[in-house]
């Protein structure tokens, strides 16, 4: 049994087996020189005795913590919320655990979230900047603290990032629309997100430019605000817009359910395509055509940039693209 008091020490389970602390010890981390029956041994009596591994003493021995913190948006957005479980997956494979700190995409916030996890002497950061001249960023760079860009890209730093290929994707959707037979079309994005916003607007106006579509039947915009979304979704059914790119599946599902909210006069052939594929990883109830970006291979390649960045740390900068599809789910 463990003790009364305090936490369950390698030296009580090595006096509860009669093995040695150093045997023990690399029992428990599965060490090929132990046997396997006596790893079993020794790991079945550890969690009789309800050990729990040190790694506060393990981190002061070796200098790593094994842990990273994932610094991003919000939980709220399930895309925040299905990659987190995702690279949480992938960092345990790779012996890590994952601390999750939200920024609200407010850079102070973003800020003290950096500090937050310069204190814990987490090994690295996984983090999608609110801003480009984001203060946490700047501090970053400064400690040292190995880093990676996640779903975002700086073009004049030289910082590790993985985003996923968001021209590609706005190009998709856009074609896509055209292919349906929509000929005057919108981008509706409710925040600026840094690079993805801009690199979607340009693939789904290159789809337009392509197909040939005039400028003046091509609409974007960015617009915060329940009242505002209705307010511009309004003004553009009256100019005859009926293909509509979200820049994301959450946003695209808002904006369908504020329509039907308003009692706006909705086209009838109205089709919007998101971005993101949440359907691919959560139920939802309402279907809807949606880029996907591989969430799995981001996360997959995220955490292996960064642990190579940690073992590694004068390695080239790497950029790493994932490629996208369209996933076509009609009503």
């Amino acid at each position: 049994m463990a003790r009364d008091s305090g936490r369950v020490t390698l030296e009580d389970i090595a006096r509860a087996t009669g093995f040695t602390i150093n045997t023990v010890s690399r029992a428990l981390k599965n060490k090929e020189d132990i046997s396997r029956q006596t790893c079993e041994i020794i790991q079945q009596k550890a969690r009789e005795m309800g050990y729990v591994r040190n790694y506060m003493a393990s981190s002061l021995r070796s200098g790593r913590s094994k842990t990273i913190a994932m610094i991003t948006g919000t939980m709220s957005n399930p895309f925040y919320a299905i990659l987190a479980d995702l690279l949480q997956e992938e960092a345990r494979k790779k012996g890590y655990g994952l601390m999750i700190l939200c920024s609200r995409d407010d850079p102070e916030t973003e800020s003290q979230a950096v500090e937050m996890a310069l204190s814990r002497q987490v090994d690295g950061v996984l983090i999608s900047p609110a801003a480009v001249d984001s203060p946490g960023l700047t501090l970053l760079r400064s400690s040292g603290l190995p880093f990676v860009l996640l779903s975002r890209y700086l073009r004049m730093e030289k910082d590790d990032s993985v985003i996923q290929d968001d021209e590609q994707g706005g190009y998709l959707a856009g074609k896509y629309l055209i292919e349906k037979g929509h000929r005057k079309l919108a981008y509706l994005s409710y925040r600026h997100v840094v690079y993805s916003t801009r690199m979607r607007r340009e693939g789904f106006q290159r789809a337009c430019r392509e197909a040939g579509i005039p400028g003046e039947n091509v609409f974007d915009a960015e617009v915060s605000g329940d009242a505002a979304v209705v307010r511009q979704l309004n003004e553009w059914f009256r100019q005859g817009v009926t293909g509509i790119f979200s820049f994301c599946d959450v946003e695209a599902w808002s904006s369908m359910t504020l329509l039907e909210k308003s009692g706006c006069q909705v086209p009838e052939n109205l089709t919007f395509v998101g971005f993101d594929n949440i359907l691919g990883y959560i139920h939802f109830p309402r279907p809807i055509t949606s880029i996907n970006g591989n969430l799995r291979e981001e996360a997959r390649v995220a955490i292996e940039l960064l642990r190579n960045r940690i073992h590694e740390p004068d390695l080239p900068s790497q950029h790493v693209v994932i490629p996208v599809e369209l996933v076509q789910r009609d009503d």
